[in-house]
């Protein structure tokens, strides 16, 4: 192999991690409040707004109906006005964002699921308020249940990197469907497959060891 060729495939190693890290951020940015929202806000809960709560469902729910490819394709117009066009890492980090904000906001709200209502009310009747029940207990107790689903969340947006590549993304994708599928070179494709189930139990192996120190916090 070429050093062309591996330097190649290290860029587009480097392009998937860029773009799995800055969508994961913000996605757990904006998606880990959205499930706390999402939760608190339920009927007979601390903040209960029946209304609030079902419109954010709704919300979350088309978000998370769209299969990313066409999700990609639909919103071309947003991303280019967003980042100045529709291809390449920073254009495919957008739907990437997009697709994992409603993912991280349902996951985290499974986790808050498990949560004993007996230690919010314990709360409540020490005269927390709602606001210091979301830091001092829920999130808290959570911890462990938030951690496996970002974890959850980034295995995923390596998968959806990938998929990226099929329309101009970039990254490893790219480089499988550009020099192994379309020069029908099968080594690029099986390295280009072998480079991301490695990132893929990387990825794993870190969120599982995050979550055993969690939980012996």
């Amino acid at each position: 192999m070429s050093s062309a060729m591996i330097e190649l495939i290290l860029q587009a190693t480097l392009d998937t991690l860029y773009m799995v890290a800055i969508s994961g951020f913000i996605s757990t940015l904006v998606g880990l409040p959205l499930g706390v929202m999402l939760y608190v806000t339920r009927p007979r809960q601390i903040l209960a707004k029946p209304l609030l709560n079902q419109v954010l469902s709704i919300i979350t729910n088309i978000g998370r109906s769209i299969p990313f490819i066409i999700l990609m394709v639909a919103i071309i117009p947003f991303t280019r006005m967003l980042v100045g066009t529709s291809i390449g890492i920073n254009a495919a980090s957008v739907p990437l964002t997009i697709a994992a904000i409603p993912f991280v906001a349902r996951l985290v709200e499974a986790a808050l699921n498990e949560i004993s209502p007996g230690l919010v009310e314990a709360a409540q009747a020490m005269g927390a308020t709602p606001w210091q029940i979301i830091a001092k207990v829920l999130i808290p107790e959570a911890r462990g249940g938030i951690m496996t689903g970002l974890t959850i969340t980034v295995v995923t947006l390596v998968s959806y990197s990938a998929m990226a590549g099929a329309v101009g993304g970039g990254g490893l994708g790219d480089l499988g469907i550009r020099y192994g599928y379309n020069r029908f070179n099968p080594t690029i494709m099986m390295i280009t497959v072998v480079i991301l189930v490695v990132m893929v139990q990387g990825f794993q192996s870190l969120g599982d060891y995050l979550v055993r120190k969690s939980d012996r916090k």
